[in-house]
C-alpha cells in the first residue's frame, strides 16, 4: 500500500506531501494484549491456546493444568514474543502505537551495502 498526501504526484515546493511504501498485515481479530492477558492469568487451563485457534494444544494444556506450570510459563514467553500467533497464520491486532516487532533474520543470500560515509572513513571511496 502506497500512503501519499499529494493526489497528483507533481511536488509544486510548497505542499508538503510524503510518499512511503507500507506492507500491509493480514489481522483476524485476535487481539496481542487479550493472548498475552490470557496467558498470565488463565494460561494454566489452556484458554490462551484456545483463543488463539490451538484447540488440540489447549486441551492439552487444559487437562494436565498447564504441563504441570510449565506450559505456561513456555506460553507466556512465545506470546509475549510474539513467536506464536493465531493459528490461521494471521498476525495480531495490535494498535498503531502497540508493540508490533519486526523480525530481522540473515541467510546466506544476506549482503551489506555500506554508505559513502564508510567508504569515507575507510579510504575506499
Amino acid at each position: 500500500a502506497v500512503v501519499s498526501t499529494q493526489s497528483t504526484g507533481k511536488w509544486d515546493g510548497i505542499t508538503e506531501a510524503f510518499k512511503r511504501e507500507e506492507p500491509c498485515r493480514y489481522v483476524t481479530g485476535c487481539d496481542y494484549r487479550t493472548a498475552l492477558v490470557l496467558s498470565v492469568f488463565l494460561g494454566m487451563f489452556g484458554i490462551d491456546r484456545f483463543y488463539l485457534g490451538y484447540y488440540a494444544i489447549g486441551l492439552l494444556k487444559f487437562c494436565t493444568f498447564g504441563f504441570f506450570l510449565l506450559g505456561q510459563l513456555v506460553d507466556i514467553i512465545l506470546i509475549a514474543t510474539q513467536t506464536v500467533g493465531p493459528a490461521d497464520g494471521s498476525d495480531y491486532y495490535i494498535g498503531y502505537y502497540g508493540p508490533i516487532l519486526n523480525r530481522v533474520h540473515m541467510e546466506n543470500h544476506t549482503y551489506f551495502q555500506y554508505g559513502s560515509y564508510y567508504y569515507k572513513q575507510h579510504g575506499e571511496l
